[in-house]
């Protein structure tokens, strides 16, 4: 199986590129492409076989003792979206050996995080496993921010990346929530089991798809979580083209369009599947229209398609699947051939403003018919693979066409695409005036051709996206095997370039006429634009979100962290009985569980000199809380510890009591470096009501203790664990079984353990030393002036002046070596 050699690929890649980078420049692109281009050839070869329902499945371990595997699962919903992740990037990843130029900041590890992107991308789409899909979900969410944050010294470049982050991590938090609830109440965490034999008896399952529909909304940049990918653009554009037309954003499309076939019929999935879809399908698209920016108005137009793809996704009719893999597939060549396109205008031309662009159609003719089309297939015209999605889109919501929607709801939906789609075709036809349109009020201005090499991926992809849409029947396939689970409607519809007269024909043309006029009265359309009152921004929502946790932070602090120990301690011992404590007290009234009888419980003593020891610890407890003095205090509360470590020993437990001995040594040692410089007696005493509470609580947080431990060790029903040691002692070549515990059952912990003291030694000693190294420099320091000026006496002497003449210095002027 080739897949874990893949993923192995995209690893060696990843920690490899950063060193070619600092040899080969920015062609070392060229190396980086090479494991998604082989993840694209070898998906190709096996795509006859995944269409044909036999899906590639893998399994590696990952946590055997939890059941958790990574399992990989390849079938036609995946193999789409490996050809998006894989081979659309290899073409960006040979465009970025052209864009960059060899004195990039970071280049290096800008390509190794792609790479890592990629990779982790390539796991999103193919694992069966929900856990291992959240995992590789988060390491996109990561390098995405690398990614984003690449001109790390700009604040927008930080401020932007942080954003996308904690908006898309922070809703992955309530995904994985999601996952887990749907794991547990479906009995199985692999994918394809739980879409195949969904829980919908569960009263947790809409809860479950509620927090996961959460997740992948904030992933795809669905409103109001859409602020963060217009944002993102302050990325390079090869990153924009890659994370935000043909890989990362899709992350949220590819989970609602793998979960659906199980879930579409799930209240309220449907609903929040077509709420958001259609609102973001226009707000995107409405923002589109109004950009001078050509990477601002793509990314409002990606935030416009990522809509219309999730209200494909998961409506979960058998048209609307078969339309979302056409979509998917156009969206990704048509908006990274445009990314992509406008990376070749800012890299020659120097500017991407829409106002000061002119007459580039004359000056690149071929990257001009190359975005021409791009945007022909985003305009939804034909003979492109934009039109082929748009129709099948089209025909899903035609009223009366699929029983899983209501003759009202088809209806509202179709209208609302219809709008969307004109809005769809003038900011597309915005972009291509504005980028390569002559304009009269806009002055030329010379600037150099790009390379063949440079137009190369732009042309590619709208090629591929024109040759596909005059092919449709190589995509079919694809689209019928996912579409598979929803043929039961008794509506089959395939894709095809010519349907006929159809209701979809009809509305195409439509909305192709609405486009054109849109687009022909823009000056209108800008006033009316500039007329509307402003509306608050959806990133406000955010910072506001923001500014509330950092102030409740901040009064949380205020009033908790007061800087005092005691009352540190008190919360720690209040929350303890609020909580374990109730419970426990609870279930000891109501007889859930019963306190040990006199067969398996209390003795009062094993030997007579447990009770003289009982009372040195009584004794010394309660000298402990009376002492005002600090360092009787520390003595007697080291008293206490030797005490308990002296029952220990008649318990038959000497190691133990070496241990806290050694313990009970090291922090009375610390505490009287620490003591030392404090004043002897304590500043405050707790008195009256504050020290009857504090006794109170201390002594109910002890009896808690003491209860649960009496309960817990006569609640033992099973053999000790410690009967097994005894069996496997021989087995680890010792006859000391403390010894073979400590070095060879418990070795990690004792290894933990020892760094603990080997650290503690340090931290001991380093104060032994600081405290003599001061004192040795005073020391030092003093001899040192009595030396100088003793020094100067002499001279004075020989020189022959009078000894009461020389003046001892007292100030470091007058000793520049001292003040050196």
């Amino acid at each position: 199986m080739l897949l874990p050699f893949i993923f192995a690929l995209h690893a060696i890649v990843a920690v490899v590129v950063p060193s070619l980078v600092r040899v080969m420049g920015s062609r070392a692109f060229l190396v980086a492409s090479v494991p998604l281009a082989f993840s694209a050839i070898w998906v190709l070869t096996q795509a006859p076989g995944i269409v044909g329902g036999r899906p590639v499945v893998a399994s590696v371990p990952w946590v055997p003792a939890l059941g958790i595997t990574f399992d990989f699962r390849i079938d036609a919903l995946s193999l789409a979206m490996v050809l998006l992740v894989s081979g659309v990037g290899a073409v960006i990843f040979c465009y970025s050996a052209a864009y960059f130029h060899a004195g990039e900041r970071a280049l290096a590890r800008l390509a190794g995080i792609l790479v890592l992107f990629a990779g982790a991308m390539l796991g999103v789409v193919t694992t069966d496993n929900l856990f291992a899909l959240y995992v590789f979900w988060e390491l996109t969410s990561v390098s995405s921010f690398l990614l984003v944050a690449h001109s790390d010294h700009k604040e927008n470049a930080r401020r932007a990346a942080t954003q996308a982050l904690v908006t898309t991590a922070g809703f992955g938090l309530l995904m994985l929530i999601g996952f887990i609830l749907l794991g547990q109440i479906g009995g199985t965490y692999r994918i394809s089991e739980l879409v195949a034999n969904p829980p919908v008896d569960s009263p947790w399952l809409p809860l479950a798809l509620i927090l996961i529909l959460g997740g992948a909304f904030a992933k795809s940049a669905q409103a109001p979580l859409h602020y963060w990918l217009p944002g993102a653009m302050v990325a390079p554009t090869p990153v924009s083209g890659y994370l935000h037309a043909a890989a990362m954003v899709k992350g949220g499309v590819y989970l609602i369009a793998r979960l659906a076939p199980g879930f579409a019929d799930v209240d309220p999935w449907r609903a929040m599947v077509l709420a958001f879809g259609l609102a973001t399908m226009i707000i995107g698209a409405w923002r589109a229209l109004r950009q001078d920016d050509l990477k601002l108005l793509l990314a409002y137009g990606t935030v416009s398609q990522l809509g219309f793809l999730t209200l494909l996704a998961g409506v979960g009719t058998h048209t609307a699947a078969v339309a979302a893999i056409a979509m998917l597939l156009a969206h990704g060549f048509f908006k990274s051939t445009l990314f992509l396109t406008v990376g070749v205008v800012d890299h020659q031309a120097g500017t991407r403003s829409i106002s000061r662009l002119t007459g580039l159609g004359r000056r690149m003719p071929v990257l001009a018919v190359a975005a021409g089309l791009a945007a022909a297939s985003m305009a939804g015209l034909p003979p492109l693979l934009g039109f082929v999605g748009k129709e099948a889109a089209l025909e899903a919501f035609v009223p009366g066409h699929e029983a899983a929607l209501s003759t009202p709801v088809a209806a509202v939906m179709l209208t609302g695409i219809v709008l969307a789609s004109v809005l769809t075709f003038a900011y597309s036809a915005r972009f291509v005036w504005g980028a390569f349109a002559d304009k009269q009020t806009v002055s030329g201005f010379p600037f150099p051709k790009p390379s063949r090499p440079f137009i190369a991926a732009p042309v590619l992809l709208s090629a591929t996206g024109l040759l596909l849409g005059v092919l449709p029947f190589a995509v079919d396939p694809i689209a019928q095997s996912y579409a598979s689970p929803y043929s039961g409607s008794g509506y089959d519809y395939h894709l095809e370039l010519w349907h006929g007269f159809t209701p979809a024909l009809g509305l195409s043309v439509l909305l192709t006429a609405a486009g054109v006029a849109l687009f022909w009265q823009r000056r209108t359309v800008t006033k009316v634009q500039n007329s509307m009152p402003s509306w608050p921004e959806a990133e406000v929502g955010y910072h506001l979100f923001i500014h509330g946790i950092y102030s409740t932070a901040l009064q949380v602090t205020r009033r908790t962290q007061s800087g005092s120990l005691p009352v540190y301690l008190g919360i720690i011992l209040a929350t303890m009985l609020a909580l374990p404590g109730v419970r426990l007290l609870s279930a000891l009234v109501s007889g859930d569980v019963a306190l040990p009888d006199n067969d398996t419980g209390l003795r009062l003593w094993d030997n007579p000199l447990e009770i003289v020891v009982a009372l040195v610890i009584l004794v010394t407890a309660v000298a402990t809380v009376r002492e005002h003095r600090r360092f009787p205090a520390l003595i007697i509360i080291s008293a206490l510890g030797f005490g308990i470590a002296g029952l220990f020993v008649l318990h038959g437990a000497p190691d133990l009591a070496l241990t806290l001995v050694l313990v009970e040594t090291l922090t009375t040692i610390i505490l009287v470096f620490v003591l030392r410089r404090l004043p002897a007696n304590f500043g405050t005493r707790p008195n009256g009501w504050a020290k009857r509470l504090t006794v109170l609580l201390c002594a109910a947080a002890g009896s808690f203790i003491a209860v649960s431990l009496w309960v817990m060790s006569a609640a033992r029903t099973s053999a000790p664990i410690s009967e097994e040691f005894a069996l496997y002692a021989d087995e680890a070549g010792g006859h000391n079984l403390v010894n073979i515990i400590l070095a060879d059952f418990r070795a990690l912990d004792t290894f933990g353990e020892t760094i603990v003291l080997a650290t503690a030694a340090v931290a001991v000693a380093s104060l032994v030393l600081l405290n003599r190294r001061d004192r040795v420099v005073d020391e030092t320091d003093d001899n040192d002036d009595i030396a100088v000026n003793e020094t100067e006496a002499d001279a004075a002497v020989l020189d022959g002046a009078a000894p009461n003449s020389v003046a001892f210095a007292d100030s470091p002027a007058d000793h520049p070596r001292k003040e050196g």
